[in-house]
């Protein structure tokens, strides 16, 4: 088995992640909702009548594209039609199957109408800008991390290849997710971020620590979405492993 498929390095590159998400969360928590960067011509942009954190999101995008990012197995845009890289395409072996999975449509609808409602406390400060660079940090970092899934999966696979296979085939989603289901480590993982996010996330006042967003709300959302739709990945990519 390739190194980068080995559990305890997927788990390692996923304890790294959690900093970069609760930094990123916390991050965006400092400014208000500001919904009105979500809505098409809420902010006025000439030629275009995009939401303007959608604008930024995809010039980023395309920006990065040029420079190969979305080439890599681990990377997912959220942006359809990219250019293709300015750069000579990287040669090197894919430790996963090449599929077509990617649910940032629904990582990015749940960011908006579910996550920044509870991690923000004002609704509006005016720092649209701001806000939306940061929305843009937090959802690539989210997506990195939901989409790990799929070397998850694939290291789950190579270790029990037969009973998997059997299972595919008879599209057992049930009995798939049940065997992907580790509830031991995911509760291992709520703790962790939970207590992350009360080191990472408070000022520093020992007698009466300030928290930028409490520890429990990052917990809620590891809980509620990052762990359920980094399953789903799972899932979705071994529905697809052996066609």
């Amino acid at each position: 088995m390739k190194d980068e498929l080995k559990l305890n390095n997927i788990r390692s590159n996923l304890i790294r992640q959690e900093e970069t998400i609760i930094f990123s969360l916390i991050e965006r928590a400092q400014f208000g909702k500001n919904q009105i960067i979500y809505k098409k011509n809420g902010i006025p942009i000439q030629g275009d009548d995009s939401a303007f954190m959608y604008y930024l999101l995809k010039g980023t995008e395309r920006l990065h594209a040029l420079v190969r990012r979305y080439t890599a197995p681990d990377e997912h845009p959220f942006t359809k039609d990219l250019p293709e890289p300015i750069l000579t395409p990287m040669v090197y072996e894919w430790p996963i199957k090449k599929n077509n999975i990617n649910i940032n449509e629904k990582i990015l609808n749940t960011y908006i109408n579910e996550i920044i409602p509870i991690i923000c406390e004002k609704e509006d400060d005016g720092n649209y800008g701001s806000s939306s660079v940061n929305d843009i940090n937090a959802l690539q970092t989210l997506s990195k991390r939901i989409h790990y899934g799929k070397y998850v999966a694939e290291s789950k696979y190579l270790s029990d290849i037969e009973v998997y296979k059997k299972l595919i085939q008879e599209k057992n989603n049930e009995k798939i997710m049940e065997k992907l289901t580790n509830k031991d480590v995911e509760q291992n993982i709520l703790k962790r971020v939970e207590l992350k996010a009360s080191t990472y996330g408070q000022e520093l006042d020992v007698t009466n620590p300030i928290y930028k967003i409490q520890p429990a709300i990052i917990k809620k959302i590891y809980k509620d979405y990052i762990i359920p739709f980094t399953k789903e990945v799972e899932l979705l990519y071994l529905l697809q492993r052996i066609d």
